[in-house]
């Protein structure tokens, strides 16, 4: 794991969101009941594409 992938993993779990399955290529997808599934790529390197995911998590969080 590079970068923030790891964080955001970390920060998708205490949310309550889980680990749906692998996607195409190097990226997961993670879900939680009530919201659209949202996508995490394996080499998560930049801050910004870390707090969007966030976004589209609907958790307030920057990293």
């Amino acid at each position: 794991m590079n970068g923030y992938e790891k964080l955001v993993k970390q920060m998708l779990a205490q949310h309550g969101w889980m680990l749906l399955r692998s996607g195409k290529g190097s990226h997961e997808y993670w879900g939680k009941e009530g919201y659209k599934p949202v996508t995490v790529p394996h080499n998560c390197k930049s801050r910004i594409t870390a707090n969007e995911i966030m976004k589209q998590a609907k958790i307030d969080h920057k990293f």
